[in-house]
């Protein structure tokens, strides 16, 4: 059999495609380890909230939020206050300190706490508990950490070292202090949740300010420590600091979560006892992992009808929950008989 012959002028015009690209390729590449990772990060943030899953469209909201307002919105702010700074002092040390320590922490959790604001005050139905709080400012977070990632990669490691400093960059924005934003902005959505879920009116003024200020200080000394103290034995404590909070967020959002599973556990008990759900669907709901029933639902082409079913019991709960501790607010007992009609119809369609 006879071999077509190539094409020569194909390959020399793929050939120098590829060389026209090569200037972009790490560009490219710090996009890809800029964005990828902090967009497994937020869904791994949206996995955790198990109980009552917040709407989809809210999250790449907030995400796109992070991303494109704040982020965007404090490169021009951080700059101008910079170069106010430079000039009132005539001095680039003391711009560069007072822009790092504090004025980026003012304005970047200032911007991404805007988003977590906006759900709480226009959506407040969707803002249930304090692992709602964490959800939102945490994705909103990732989203603002994704664009920071990508330019500090880029510019600070490729364009100082080559693709060995792109690769050392992203190495430290990614696996050491990849969760640092979303940290920092987790503070804002812990305050603002206490001040929806609280009966106690000084709180609801408190909490607020008290995780607004929370989110900035750690911002603060997690920027500060390392210039302060200098050195890499400066950058290792600051390391260490950074992952002792990460660690006791880690507790709390787990205790945050085992709270909001007795409240399904207590608040669905009484739509067991009335026949409106079976034992089984009771059991799966209070689960933590609720593998077994998705991936079943998965096997049968289920999956969204299943989701919806508990979700809705979610909201059920969530919702008796708040009308016990509030009162009406903006209708729960509406919202409970909603839901209770829709739960047959749900279920038909999840099992049978």
């Amino acid at each position: 059999m006879r071999r077509r012959p190539g094409n020569p002028g194909r390959r020399r015009a793929l050939c120098a495609f590829f060389i026209a690209m090569l200037p972009t390729m790490p560009f490219a590449l710090a996009l890809v380890l800029g964005f990828g990772p902090m967009i497994g990060f937020a869904f791994f943030i949206r996995w955790l909230d198990r109980y009552e899953p917040e709407p989809r469209w809210m999250l790449a909201g907030s995400f796109l939020w992070g991303a494109v307002i704040a982020c965007g919105g404090a490169f021009v702010i951080n700059t101008l206050l910079g170069i106010g700074l430079l000039a009132a002092t005539g001095s680039e040390e003391a711009a560069l300190v007072g822009t790092t320590t504090l004025v980026a922490p003012l304005v970047e959790e200032m911007l991404k706490g805007l988003a977590v604001l906006l759900v709480f005050a226009c959506f407040r139905r969707e803002f249930d508990s304090v692992v709602d709080g964490i959800t939102y400012a945490g994705i909103t977070a990732t989203g603002f950490a994704a664009v920071e990632n990508s330019l500090y990669i880029y510019r600070d490691g490729y364009g100082a070292a080559g693709l060995e400093g792109l690769l050392s960059v992203a190495f430290i924005r990614i696996v050491l202090v990849g969760w640092m934003h979303p940290f920092f902005t987790a503070f804002i959505g812990i305050g603002l949740a206490i001040a929806r879920t609280t009966r106690k009116p000084l709180h609801r003024w408190l909490a607020p300010l008290a995780g607004f200020a929370l989110a900035i200080g750690t911002h603060a000394l997690h920027n500060g420590f390392a210039m302060l103290v200098g050195g890499i034995e400066g950058f290792a404590l600051g390391l260490a600091i950074d992952w002792v909070g990460y660690a006791c967020m880690t507790g709390f959002i787990g205790w945050m979560i085992w709270r909001e599973r007795d409240i399904l556990r207590r608040q669905l008990a009484g739509e067991l006892a009335d026949g409106r759900i079976t034992t089984a669907h009771y059991a799966q709901a209070i689960s933590f992992t609720q593998l077994s029933v998705h991936l079943g639902a998965i096997g049968r082409g289920r999956f969204r009808a299943v989701r919806a079913f508990y979700q809705s019991l979610g909201e059920l709960a969530h919702h008796k929950e708040h009308l016990e501790r509030h009162g009406e607010e903006h209708g729960h007992s509406a919202e409970i008989a909603r839901h209770r009609a829709a739960l047959p119809e749900l279920a038909e369609h999840a099992y049978s």
